[in-house]
Protein backbone atom coordinates (compact mmCIF):
# COMPACT_ATOMS: atom_id res chain seq x y z
CA UNK A 1 0.00 0.00 0.00
CA UNK A 2 1.45 3.35 -1.02
CA UNK A 3 1.96 6.22 1.40
CA UNK A 4 -0.52 8.39 -0.50
CA UNK A 5 -3.20 5.71 -0.25
CA UNK A 6 -2.58 5.33 3.49
CA UNK A 7 -2.96 9.08 3.94
CA UNK A 8 -6.24 9.10 1.99
CA UNK A 9 -7.65 6.17 3.98
CA UNK A 10 -6.79 7.73 7.35
CA UNK A 11 -8.24 11.08 6.26
CA UNK A 12 -11.44 9.43 5.00
CA UNK A 13 -11.90 7.51 8.28
CA UNK A 14 -11.34 10.61 10.40
CA UNK A 15 -13.56 12.79 8.22
CA UNK A 16 -16.35 10.20 8.12
CA UNK A 17 -16.24 9.70 11.88
CA UNK A 18 -16.49 13.43 12.54
CA UNK A 19 -19.36 13.86 10.08
CA UNK A 20 -21.27 11.01 11.68
CA UNK A 21 -20.71 12.41 15.18
CA UNK A 22 -21.74 15.92 14.14
CA UNK A 23 -24.98 14.67 12.62
CA UNK A 24 -25.82 12.49 15.60
CA UNK A 25 -26.36 15.47 17.90
CA UNK A 26 -25.05 13.44 20.85
CA UNK A 27 -23.70 15.55 23.76
CA UNK A 28 -20.33 13.80 23.51
CA UNK A 29 -19.94 14.98 19.91
CA UNK A 30 -18.84 18.53 20.79
CA UNK A 31 -15.67 17.56 22.75
CA UNK A 32 -14.98 14.43 20.69
CA UNK A 33 -14.98 16.00 17.21
CA UNK A 34 -11.88 18.20 17.75
CA UNK A 35 -10.11 15.32 19.48
CA UNK A 36 -10.68 13.02 16.50
CA UNK A 37 -9.59 15.79 14.12
CA UNK A 38 -6.37 16.39 16.08
CA UNK A 39 -5.54 12.67 16.32
CA UNK A 40 -6.17 12.31 12.60
CA UNK A 41 -3.73 15.10 11.82
CA UNK A 42 -1.08 13.52 14.06
CA UNK A 43 -1.51 10.14 12.35
CA UNK A 44 -1.26 11.78 8.93
CA UNK A 45 1.88 13.61 10.08
CA UNK A 46 3.44 10.35 11.33
CA UNK A 47 2.63 8.43 8.15
CA UNK A 48 3.90 11.22 5.88
CA UNK A 49 7.21 11.64 7.74
CA UNK A 50 7.87 7.90 7.97
CA UNK A 51 6.62 7.06 4.49
CA UNK A 52 8.48 9.82 2.65
CA UNK A 53 11.63 9.48 4.83
CA UNK A 54 11.62 13.12 5.86
CA UNK A 55 14.85 13.92 7.76
CA UNK A 56 14.43 14.70 11.44
CA UNK A 57 16.25 18.01 11.00
CA UNK A 58 13.46 19.09 8.63
CA UNK A 59 10.37 17.72 10.40
CA UNK A 60 10.50 15.12 13.19
CA UNK A 61 7.68 12.60 13.55
CA UNK A 62 5.14 13.06 16.37
CA UNK A 63 6.40 9.88 18.01
CA UNK A 64 9.95 11.30 18.13
CA UNK A 65 8.64 14.56 19.59
CA UNK A 66 6.65 12.63 22.21
CA UNK A 67 9.71 10.57 23.15
CA UNK A 68 11.85 13.70 23.49
CA UNK A 69 9.11 15.37 25.52
CA UNK A 70 8.91 12.42 27.92
CA UNK A 71 12.68 12.20 28.41
CA UNK A 72 13.17 15.97 28.83
CA UNK A 73 10.48 16.76 31.40
CA UNK A 74 12.90 18.25 34.00
CA UNK A 75 14.37 20.61 31.37
CA UNK A 76 10.95 21.52 29.99
CA UNK A 77 9.62 22.22 33.48
CA UNK A 78 12.56 24.47 34.34
CA UNK A 79 12.06 26.36 31.08
CA UNK A 80 8.33 26.68 31.80
CA UNK A 81 8.97 28.09 35.27
CA UNK A 82 11.44 30.66 33.94
CA UNK A 83 9.42 31.78 30.92
CA UNK A 84 5.80 31.36 31.95
CA UNK A 85 5.60 31.65 35.73
CA UNK A 86 8.31 34.29 36.14
CA UNK A 87 8.30 36.31 32.92
CA UNK A 88 4.87 35.90 31.33
CA UNK A 89 2.67 35.78 34.44
CA UNK A 90 4.38 38.67 36.23
CA UNK A 91 4.24 40.86 33.11
CA UNK A 92 0.63 39.81 32.53
CA UNK A 93 -0.40 40.82 36.05
CA UNK A 94 1.48 44.13 35.94
CA UNK A 95 0.32 45.06 32.43
CA UNK A 96 -3.33 44.12 32.86
CA UNK A 97 -3.55 45.70 36.31
CA UNK A 98 -1.97 48.95 35.13
CA UNK A 99 -4.21 48.98 32.04
CA UNK A 100 -7.33 48.54 34.18
CA UNK A 101 -6.42 51.46 36.44
CA UNK A 102 -5.44 53.60 33.45
CA UNK A 103 -8.76 52.81 31.76
CA UNK A 104 -10.65 54.19 34.76
CA UNK A 105 -8.52 57.35 34.61
CA UNK A 106 -9.14 57.63 30.86
CA UNK A 107 -12.87 57.21 31.45
CA UNK A 108 -12.80 60.11 33.91
CA UNK A 109 -10.72 62.41 31.70
CA UNK A 110 -11.66 63.46 28.19
CA UNK A 111 -8.11 64.76 27.70
CA UNK A 112 -6.64 61.32 28.33
CA UNK A 113 -9.29 59.67 26.15
CA UNK A 114 -8.38 61.82 23.16
CA UNK A 115 -4.66 62.01 23.88
CA UNK A 116 -3.59 58.66 25.34
CA UNK A 117 -5.53 56.17 23.21
CA UNK A 118 -4.04 57.27 19.84
CA UNK A 119 -0.57 57.07 21.37
CA UNK A 120 -1.47 53.63 22.72
CA UNK A 121 -2.51 52.43 19.28
CA UNK A 122 0.82 53.64 17.90
CA UNK A 123 2.86 51.90 20.59
CA UNK A 124 0.83 48.70 20.25
CA UNK A 125 1.77 48.65 16.54
CA UNK A 126 5.52 48.68 17.29
CA UNK A 127 7.15 45.32 16.41
CA UNK A 128 8.16 43.28 19.43
CA UNK A 129 11.45 42.31 17.76
CA UNK A 130 12.38 45.99 17.82
CA UNK A 131 11.43 46.81 21.41
CA UNK A 132 12.53 43.55 23.05
CA UNK A 133 16.32 44.10 22.63
CA UNK A 134 16.02 47.58 24.13
CA UNK A 135 14.14 46.33 27.17
CA UNK A 136 16.61 43.47 27.62
CA UNK A 137 19.44 46.01 27.70
CA UNK A 138 17.53 48.15 30.21
CA UNK A 139 16.36 45.45 32.63
CA UNK A 140 19.02 42.76 32.21
CA UNK A 141 18.95 39.18 30.97
CA UNK A 142 16.82 37.63 33.72
CA UNK A 143 13.02 37.39 33.88
CA UNK A 144 12.55 41.10 34.66
CA UNK A 145 13.22 42.13 31.05
CA UNK A 146 10.75 39.51 29.80
CA UNK A 147 8.13 40.81 32.22
CA UNK A 148 8.72 44.32 30.87
CA UNK A 149 8.18 43.12 27.28
CA UNK A 150 5.01 41.30 28.28
CA UNK A 151 3.75 44.36 30.18
CA UNK A 152 4.01 46.51 27.06
CA UNK A 153 2.40 43.84 24.87
CA UNK A 154 -0.67 43.30 27.06
CA UNK A 155 -1.14 46.86 28.31
CA UNK A 156 -2.84 48.47 25.33
CA UNK A 157 -5.15 45.59 24.26
CA UNK A 158 -6.38 45.44 27.85
CA UNK A 159 -6.68 49.23 28.02
CA UNK A 160 -8.70 49.53 24.81
CA UNK A 161 -11.09 46.71 25.75
CA UNK A 162 -11.65 48.09 29.25
CA UNK A 163 -12.32 51.62 27.99
CA UNK A 164 -14.80 50.23 25.46
CA UNK A 165 -16.51 48.21 28.18
CA UNK A 166 -16.87 51.20 30.49
CA UNK A 167 -18.75 52.99 27.70
CA UNK A 168 -21.13 50.08 27.18
CA UNK A 169 -23.92 51.31 29.46
CA UNK A 170 -26.76 53.26 27.90
CA UNK A 171 -27.61 56.92 28.73
CA UNK A 172 -30.89 55.74 30.27
CA UNK A 173 -29.05 53.47 32.70
CA UNK A 174 -26.66 56.25 33.71
CA UNK A 175 -29.55 58.70 34.11
CA UNK A 176 -31.29 56.21 36.37
CA UNK A 177 -28.22 56.06 38.62
CA UNK A 178 -28.13 59.86 38.63
CA UNK A 179 -31.75 60.01 39.81
CA UNK A 180 -30.69 57.86 42.77
CA UNK A 181 -27.95 60.45 43.55
CA UNK A 182 -25.29 57.81 42.98
CA UNK A 183 -21.71 59.06 42.98
CA UNK A 184 -19.24 58.24 40.23
CA UNK A 185 -17.70 55.50 42.36
CA UNK A 186 -21.09 53.94 43.12
CA UNK A 187 -22.08 54.07 39.46
CA UNK A 188 -18.74 52.56 38.47
CA UNK A 189 -18.95 49.66 40.91
CA UNK A 190 -22.65 48.85 40.66
CA UNK A 191 -23.37 49.57 36.99
CA UNK A 192 -20.45 50.25 34.69
CA UNK A 193 -17.92 47.65 35.83
CA UNK A 194 -20.44 44.77 35.73
CA UNK A 195 -21.50 45.86 32.24
CA UNK A 196 -17.84 46.09 31.19
CA UNK A 197 -16.91 42.60 32.41
CA UNK A 198 -17.33 40.87 29.01
CA UNK A 199 -14.99 43.44 27.46
CA UNK A 200 -12.51 43.19 30.33
CA UNK A 201 -12.36 39.43 30.05
CA UNK A 202 -11.99 39.71 26.30
CA UNK A 203 -8.86 41.80 26.91
CA UNK A 204 -7.64 39.32 29.53
CA UNK A 205 -8.09 36.38 27.14
CA UNK A 206 -6.32 38.17 24.29
CA UNK A 207 -3.47 38.99 26.65
CA UNK A 208 -2.96 35.34 27.67
CA UNK A 209 -1.56 34.47 24.24
CA UNK A 210 0.36 37.73 23.91
CA UNK A 211 2.03 37.22 27.29
CA UNK A 212 3.58 33.85 26.49
CA UNK A 213 4.60 34.85 22.97
CA UNK A 214 6.19 38.06 24.25
CA UNK A 215 8.18 36.25 26.94
CA UNK A 216 9.48 33.64 24.49
CA UNK A 217 10.46 36.21 21.86
CA UNK A 218 12.21 38.37 24.46
CA UNK A 219 14.38 35.41 25.44
CA UNK A 220 15.77 35.26 21.92
CA UNK A 221 17.63 38.51 22.64
CA UNK A 222 19.23 37.48 25.92
CA UNK A 223 18.39 35.24 28.84
CA UNK A 224 20.05 32.98 31.41
CA UNK A 225 20.74 29.42 30.33
CA UNK A 226 17.14 28.43 30.92
CA UNK A 227 13.83 29.38 29.34
CA UNK A 228 11.70 28.39 26.36
CA UNK A 229 13.08 31.03 24.02
CA UNK A 230 16.66 30.21 25.00
CA UNK A 231 16.07 26.48 24.53
CA UNK A 232 14.40 26.94 21.14
CA UNK A 233 17.18 29.17 19.79
CA UNK A 234 20.00 26.90 21.01
CA UNK A 235 18.23 23.72 19.85
CA UNK A 236 17.77 25.16 16.38
CA UNK A 237 21.50 25.86 16.25
CA UNK A 238 22.15 22.24 17.28
CA UNK A 239 19.62 20.93 14.70
CA UNK A 240 17.70 19.28 17.56
CA UNK A 241 14.29 19.92 16.01
CA UNK A 242 12.59 17.36 18.25
CA UNK A 243 13.53 19.49 21.28
CA UNK A 244 12.22 22.60 19.52
CA UNK A 245 8.89 20.90 18.92
CA UNK A 246 8.82 19.61 22.52
CA UNK A 247 9.15 23.23 23.72
CA UNK A 248 6.41 24.28 21.31
CA UNK A 249 4.12 21.57 22.71
CA UNK A 250 4.87 22.70 26.27
CA UNK A 251 4.16 26.32 25.35
CA UNK A 252 0.91 25.33 23.65
CA UNK A 253 -0.21 23.33 26.70
CA UNK A 254 0.65 26.17 29.09
CA UNK A 255 -1.03 28.79 26.90
CA UNK A 256 -4.18 26.69 26.47
CA UNK A 257 -4.39 26.03 30.22
CA UNK A 258 -3.90 29.72 30.98
CA UNK A 259 -6.62 30.70 28.51
CA UNK A 260 -8.92 28.02 29.93
CA UNK A 261 -8.49 29.33 33.48
CA UNK A 262 -9.40 32.88 32.41
CA UNK A 263 -12.36 31.58 30.38
CA UNK A 264 -13.62 29.57 33.37
CA UNK A 265 -13.39 32.63 35.62
CA UNK A 266 -15.23 34.65 32.98
CA UNK A 267 -18.03 32.10 32.87
CA UNK A 268 -18.51 32.39 36.62
CA UNK A 269 -18.36 36.19 36.70
CA UNK A 270 -20.43 36.94 33.58
CA UNK A 271 -22.96 34.12 33.89
CA UNK A 272 -25.73 36.63 33.22
CA UNK A 273 -24.37 37.65 29.81
CA UNK A 274 -26.03 36.16 26.67
CA UNK A 275 -22.68 34.80 25.46
CA UNK A 276 -22.51 32.49 28.49
CA UNK A 277 -25.98 31.02 28.10
CA UNK A 278 -26.30 27.53 26.71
Amino acid sequence: MTVTLQLLIVWAIGWGGNVALSRSGHPVARPLVPVIFGVTLLILWEIAVRGFNVPGVILPAPSDIAARFATSLPILWADLVQTFFKGALSGYAIGCGAAFLTAIAVDRSGFLQHGLLPVGNFIAALPIVGTAPILVMWFGFDWESKAAVVTIMVFFPMLINTVAGLQETTPMQRDLMATYSASYTQTLIKLRLPAAMPFIFNGLKISTTLALVGAIVAEFFGSPTVGMGFRISTSVGQLALDMVWAEIVMAALAGSAFYGVIAAIEKGVTFWHPSQRE
